[in-house]
């Protein structure tokens, strides 16, 4: 489990986390400079959720759901990869789609 993984793992489901895993990716730029490419694209794959139900409810299926597949999409990433894995996981990443779920799609 990496560093990023671990602490969306501990996290409640709710809207809030997604707010504070966008701060937590500023910090964990800071301290992995060679990571400010993957914070950059995760930070803008969880923005497109924040907008979509800021200041409203969300339905509690749903955010199990979307807090399950950012844990997963993180599961895969590896930090301490060379250069070319970590373009992979930055590519994997911007082709990921955490919101609408396929479940939410009419």
């Amino acid at each position: 489990m990496n560093e990023l993984q671990a602490w969306v793992a501990q996290q409640h489901h709710g809207l809030r986390t997604f707010k504070s895993f966008q701060l937590e990716l500023e910090q964990f730029a800071v301290r992995q400079p060679a990571q400010r490419g993957l914070c950059s694209v995760l930070a803008n794959l969880v923005e497109s959720y924040i907008v979509a139900f800021d200041e409203e409810p969300v339905p509690v299926d749903l955010a199990n759901d979307v807090h399950h597949r950012l844990t997963q999409l993180l599961s895969t990433l590896d930090l301490d990869g060379d250069p070319e894995r970590r373009l992979e996981d930055i590519n994997r990443v911007a082709n990921f789609t955490l919101w609408p779920t396929p479940q939410t799609r009419a």
